[in-house]
């Protein structure tokens, strides 16, 4: 198993002879406006160019998107992946609005999906605190999201989390399929009324305690204004805890190889 970590939550995920892409962003850098009502709604995002040419990452078996905020899914790469290429989406909604800008093969994950003897397991999570989606309008506007899990004989077990918090619903993830790594956005991006709406450092600390004998994979860092959260800051708290030997912490474009 082979993991590229290209740009904030955009990721190649090569397993079991597959290709996958993963909540595709592929836009230049300064292309889309700060998010209204988040930290450093003034900066324009990405924060950073694409590590390697957007071509480079779109010969793959299948696109995952995890859900549709622009950071997940842009207009870029609505532009320049395939209409014919298998898209595989979380719900019925994310898969009618992929048919509605032209793709022709997509697919709504199950609880469980088998892709050629692979085995993808969808999973939930939650966009924020309990306190943001009690309020409705900050509900709507986050929405519903997942997290995959990548299962496999001649694998390793590999959890994508999403965007999301410490929440429930990782911790049963974490317990049901004992991943053997575990990729967590973790970029702390800050909400101005609810605080942080994906995992920050002690959020990683957390997901250790819950599988200790997981690899972690920390990204969603520093390519957007509102993902307060830096890799050095982060590398400053692995170090302090300890947990260089569970925790990476990659650049654009870095890739690691799992046995």
């Amino acid at each position: 198993m082979k993991y590229t970590h290209i740009r904030n939550a955009t990721a190649l995920v090569e397993y079991a002879g597959k290709r996958f892409l993963v909540d595709p962003m592929l836009a230049e850098r300064g292309s889309y406006d700060g998010f209204g009502g988040y930290a450093n709604s003034e900066l324009r995002n990405p924060l950073v160019d694409l590590p390697l040419p957007a071509r480079d990452v779109l010969d793959v078996d299948a696109v995952i998107v995890t859900h549709t905020h622009i950071d997940h899914w842009d207009p870029t790469a609505q532009k320049l992946i395939d209409k014919d290429r298998l898209l595989l989406a979380q719900n019925a909604r994310d898969a009618a609005l992929f048919a509605a800008q032209g793709f022709t093969r997509v697919q709504v994950l199950g609880e469980e999906t088998d892709f050629d003897g692979i085995r993808l397991f969808k999973t939930s999570g939650q966009h924020g605190s309990d306190a943001l989606y009690a309020d409705p309008q900050w509900a709507a506007r986050l929405g519903e999201t997942c997290g995959i899990v990548f299962a496999h004989a001649d694998e390793p077990t590999v959890y994508l989390a999403g965007d999301t918090v410490w929440h429930r619903h990782v911790e049963t993830a974490l317990a049901r399929h004992a991943p053997n790594v575990v990729v967590l956005n973790a970029g702390d991006a800050h909400n101005l009324v609810h605080g942080s709406i994906i995992m920050g450092q002690h959020d990683i600390e957390r997901v250790h305690r819950a599988a200790p004998g997981a690899e972690l994979i920390a990204v969603h860092l520093e390519a957007l204004g509102h993902c307060v959260l830096s890799r050095a800051a982060l590398r400053g708290f692995v170090r302090d805890r300890s947990l260089e030997h569970v925790v990476r912490i990659p650049e654009d474009g870095d890739s690691y190889v799992f046995a």
